[in-house]
């Protein structure tokens, strides 16, 4: 039983790192500075998509 904590703890320390790096990788590539325009953007049709005909196959 207290072999597997000489695993699980620095796997779970391991992992916990891991979700911070990659937390703290977004915040500093930008990924967070337009939550409103994301998900505003979505709710606008494309005009291209709106003038080309549909396809029949």
């Amino acid at each position: 039983m207290t072999a597997s904590y000489l695993y699980l703890i620095p796997v779970s320390l391991l992992l916990g790192g891991v979700g911070l790096f990659a937390f703290f990788w977004c915040l500093r590539s930008r990924q967070y500075d337009d939550l409103k325009g994301a998900a505003e953007r979505i709710l606008h049709d494309d005009p291209d998509e709106q003038d080309a005909p549909a396809q029949k196959g």
